[in-house]
């Protein structure tokens, strides 16, 4: 047959595309698919970016081999291709008589899992490592390798080093079908068809759709094998760069069958992260934050450092693990059907990817598949985003060859036109604001975009004026279409903005629209809890939520158009 890949890998997160890189290595020709329109923008993009070693895997599961031998993987490769991170350490923290006695058999886990450099610390070494700890810890585990890592940049190496070396990428495929003749399988979207004669399943939380289409007979037990993935929802909050001196260590509790718990963690940005919370959801697209979950983060975190509860929060945001009924990996090799499932990874998967992309060649090699390595395998070495590492702004031989690297674009993260420009010209293109907020860090700061989002939509649009309308956000491209629709518009959704539509109203101009960049209306008063507002155009005093919550009411009511998360670029 033409045309047709000898492998066909489905999803590119962190261990879809740490699979395509490993197999990228030999005479192939594969495909990587994935449903989205970038490469890590399902599980991996909102994991808690822990650099895990694997301590606490049940000894000799699956999950406990391939975290030990994806760890000596990572631990070389992450340098080389300059993936942020940083070995801090990690303690866990007994914090009451059940925990204190779990804490030895944890630690006989750990040598199980030759993890042999692990000790246990009375409270006061725990206050001495962690002086900024809340009252009654009662004393803890070390364990020293653990770390942190950026969890965008791992996929997003992985993924571009495959491309280099001759995988082809295909975005928003979302797969519909898989039907299996001639030896081969045509995997298909709504609109293109492409055929493979491997196809490794790694799509995360869909990974039990798509074995589903690879129906697998166990006559010893009458039924059809295969899992379920109910999806986890894990919601976190992070914390101003200023609070990162609380932190020495990722703090962590005690973990239970179903959740590792509720930690405090530094981020490779500089951020202190809470969470996450642990609750099965139905809908595997559920990754809203919700009161009640940012609420018990709140009243855990006090428990265990409460200075941090003083502290700005920078966002807040929540990630889904593809939990299944089983409490191991569901990695299977089906030879018969040129298959291979590697699903149920939950929240290890970026700490595994590499361990369970070495695994899954062998899983080749014993389908039959033969793997001859090429002569050359090209590695990359994508920019650094990480604080423990040179950025391109303190880099004064980097801005002498390019002065771009210099000019700052994002000032909250120090991004510069430089780093956006190797983000929109790299072999996986960045193609949207949330592509260059992986990539770069833009976005990500104190204002989340409140200063930077129209220049970054310039770098964007500049990139092809072809391509401009198709890169803005939805809501910016209904508002492009609006153009000539209405009487007048303004810009700025703020107090002084909606004043002006409601005088405008008042006047008899029938058809006011209002072009706001944010997602919600009331501008900088929305941020201001205190008192002093309102005094002199409602004559009373209002805290500043409540005096934007009334203007945006009084222009609702007058049927005043807003487009919310619109930025006017020309």
């Amino acid at each position: 047959m033409e045309n047709i890949y000898d492998i066909a890998i489905i999803g590119a997160g962190a261990v879809g595309s740490a699979i395509a890189r490993e197999l990228s290595r030999y005479e192939l020709k594969i495909v990587l698919l994935e449903a989205n329109s970038d490469v890590g923008m399902g599980t991996s993009k909102a994991s808690t970016a822990i650099w895990h070693t694997g301590y606490d895997a049940t000894p000799g599961s699956l999950e406990a081999k391939l975290l030990r031998r994806s760890y000596q993987l990572m631990e070389s490769y992450m340098p080389e291709a300059g993936i942020p991170f940083e070995r801090i350490g990690g303690l866990l923290i007994a914090w009451n008589q059940d925990q204190l006695d779990a804490l030895p058999k944890l630690c006989e886990k750990a040598d199980q899992n030759r993890e042999m450099d692990v000790r246990l610390i009375d409270a006061d070494e725990v206050y001495r490592m962690e002086p900024h700890l809340g009252p009654g810890a009662l004393g803890g585990m070390v364990v020293p390798r653990e770390g942190i890592l950026c969890t965008f940049s791992v996929p997003l190496a992985c993924a571009r080093q495959a491309v280099a070396n001759d995988v082809d990428l295909k975005l928003n495929f979302r797969v519909e079908s898989i039907k299996t003749e001639e030896n081969a399988h045509t995997i298909s979207n709504e609109s293109e068809s492409i055929l493979a004669r491997w196809v490794i399943n790694a799509a995360g939380l869909y990974s039990d759709e798509i074995n589903n289409h690879f129906r697998h007979e166990n006559p010893a037990l009458g039924q059809v094998e295969g899992f379920k993935v109910t999806p986890r929802r894990g919601e976190l909050i992070v914390y101003d760069k200023l609070a990162r001196l609380l932190v020495n260590h990722v703090l962590l509790p005690v973990p239970t069958a179903i959740t590792k718990g509720v930690l405090i963690s530094p981020t490779v940005y500089g951020n202190i992260l809470l969470g996450p919370t642990a609750e099965d959801v139905p809908d595997k697209t559920a990754t809203n934050t919700s009161g009640h979950g940012l609420q018990s983060l709140l009243e855990k975190g006090e428990k265990i450092m409460p200075e941090l509860l003083d502290e700005e929060v920078t966002a807040t945001y929540s990630g889904l693990r593809a939990a299944t009924e089983h409490s191991d990996y569901q990695i299977a090799l089906h030879a018969d059907q040129c298959y291979i499932c590697v699903g149920g990874i939950r929240s290890t998967g970026i700490s595994a990817s590499m361990g369970i992309a070495e695994y899954v060649a062998d899983l080749l090699k014993e389908g039959g598949v033969e793997l001859r390595r090429k002569s050359e395998f090209k590695t990359i070495k994508i920019p650094n985003i990480g604080e423990a590492f040179t950025r391109p702004y303190q880099n004064p031989e980097l801005i002498s060859e390019n002065s771009d690297y210099g000019k700052i674009v994002c000032h909250c993260e120090r991004v510069t036109l430089g780093e956006l420009n190797d983000a929109k010209n790299s072999n996986i293109p960045a193609r949207s604001l949330d592509a260059l907020r992986r990539r770069t860090r833009a976005l990500q700061g104190r204002c989340q975009g409140f200063n930077c989002q129209a220049a970054l939509v310039r770098t964007l649009d500049a990139r092809s004026s072809s391509h401009s309308q198709s890169m803005l956000p939805k809501t910016q491209q209904h508002a492009v279409g609006l153009r000539n629709t209405a009487e007048v518009l303004i810009v700025g959704a703020g107090p002084a903005g909606l004043a002006a539509a409601l005088e405008l109203k008042r006047l008899g101009v029938r058809d006011v629209i209002i072009a706001e960049r944010e997602s919600e209306a009331g501008g900088i008063p929305r941020l201001c809890g205190h008192i002093g507002f309102g005094l002199r155009d409602f004559h009373q005093v209002l805290t500043g939520p409540n005096y934007a919550r009334k203007y945006r009411e009084m222009a609702e009511k007058a049927g005043i158009k807003i487009a919310m998360n619109t930025t006017i670029t020309g």
